[in-house]
């Protein structure tokens, strides 16, 4: 596409730190001069940045900016995909997972990017919960052992980044435990696969990486058309103790307790467990997640 001429800048407002604000103004500096009317829309929670968001986009703008996290991103998500205007991604937030899987590493990156006007079309994922509305997310759904270390790092004010997920991980590992999962999904040729297992984790990939980086499912493809599935059957703290430099290296597929399998449509069973997508509460299990190929546009290489 032409370099837009007008964006929406959907901001956290809630992000702490000079240094994200800095980055932030700074980089709608830069589009202003550059010649891009630059709206910034941001609102108190989350569902008052959507709804100032919806009204930039009927207003009339050529892209979304999204200058945050993955929660940022989350937002934007819901408003357009299935649509014509595209996304851009600032990685400026505590964790920058989706920027990481359209290879944006920096913001000088993602500008660079805007005002080429370069993007594709990239996958989504949809989770249909029981009784509440659908939701998308870019990265990856969590149910289990990661779930709960996503409640307890959101939980947490300091530190920022990577190393928040980190000490939240270390503190759940204390409290170590596996629970019974009904895990079913359809592969890329139709068939219908199970699990039911007890088992410490599960988790569904649009994206390859969580919590600032841990690329728990290290072949995901954002626009290969499929959703990677990954499932930690019970294990004890002893061999976790090897999981968990593992996942941080990508390498724990070697372990014995360990499958990944490619699937277009996933559904998560058990009691009591919470799913996080994108690092937030999606509701609790049952779960069903699907792919919702190249539904979004996005400025990337």
């Amino acid at each position: 596409m032409a370099r837009p001429r007008r964006v929406a800048v959907l901001v956290n407002p809630a992000a702490r730190g000079r240094a994200p604000r800095r980055a932030v103004a700074d980089a709608v500096a830069r589009l202003v001069a550059a010649g891009i009317e630059a709206v910034v829309v941001g609102g108190v929670h989350a569902a008052d940045s959507a709804r100032m968001l919806r009204g930039a986009l009927d207003e009339g703008v050529d892209a979304v900016v999204s200058a945050g996290g993955d929660g940022t991103v989350h937002i934007a998500l819901q408003e357009l995909s299935g649509t014509a205007v595209p996304l851009a991604v600032l990685p400026v937030g505590t964790g920058n997972d989706f920027a990481a899987a359209l290879g944006i590493r920096s913001v000088d990156q993602a500008l660079r990017l805007i005002l080429t006007g370069r993007t594709r079309a990239v996958d989504v994922a949809r989770v249909d919960r029981a009784g509440l509305p659908s939701v998308l997310f870019g990265t990856i759904l969590a149910a289990g052992f990661d779930s709960r270390v996503n409640d307890r790092a959101n939980r947490m004010r300091h530190p920022r980044g990577q190393a928040r997920y980190t000490l939240a991980l270390l503190a759940e590992f204390t409290r170590l435990h596996s629970e019974p999962f009904r895990v079913t999904w359809t592969d890329a040729d139709g068939r219908r696969h199970e699990i039911a297992d007890d088992l410490v984790l599960a988790a569904v990939a649009n994206g390859r990486s969580y919590g600032g980086g841990i690329p728990i499912a290290p072949d995901a493809d954002v626009a290969d058309g499929l959703l990677d599935l990954v499932v930690v059957r019970d294990v004890s703290r002893r061999r976790m103790l090897r999981f968990l430099p593992s996942a941080y290296r990508g390498t724990h597929w070697r372990i014995r307790e360990v499958s990944m399998q490619r699937a277009r449509m996933v559904r998560i069973e058990a009691d009591g467990v919470t799913g996080y997508a994108d690092g937030d509460a999606v509701g609790p299990l049952p779960l069903t997640v699907s792919v919702l190929p190249g539904v979004l546009r996005v400025f990337s290489d």
